[in-house]
């Protein structure tokens, strides 16, 4: 397989997974669909590192660890929000802190973070 092939699954993946924490949220699974939105940017800045690094990426899930592999320029409001997008992958996988996004995840708090989600997919998806 090509580094090419390689890059375009990371987008599909990433591309699915928005498309699938949308449904999350039209559902109203609030916390789900942060967790989702979260995976699809942290699809899509793997494959930006690997583009950098010609290499598989860290399997990490830390958004501005992934944004310095990349080499990506960001401001300190960026990197604020990628921490706190960060937190709904960790905050949902792990039991001992799911109830705590469950609680956080109100209509108003998820739409809100979700709508920075798109933003930032959507810058991502322009820098391949």
């Amino acid at each position: 397989m090509t580094e090419k092939d390689l890059l375009r699954r990371w987008r599909q993946s990433a591309n699915k997974n928005l498309k699938t924490a949308e449904d999350m949220l039209k559902s109203n699974h609030y916390d789900w669909a942060l967790f989702i939105g979260q995976l699809a940017l942290e699809k899509l800045l793997k494959g930006l590192a690997a583009q950098k690094i010609h290499v598989a990426p860290p399997r990490i899930h830390d958004l501005n660890k992934l944004v310095e592999i990349a080499q990506i320029d960001l401001t300190e409001n960026q990197k604020k929000d990628l921490a706190e997008i960060t937190r709904f992958h960790i905050q949902a996988r792990y039991d001992d802190v799911k109830y705590e996004l469950y609680k956080a995840a109100t209509k108003k708090y998820t739409e809100k973070w979700f709508d920075k989600i798109r933003e930032y997919f959507k810058w991502l998806k322009s820098l391949y």
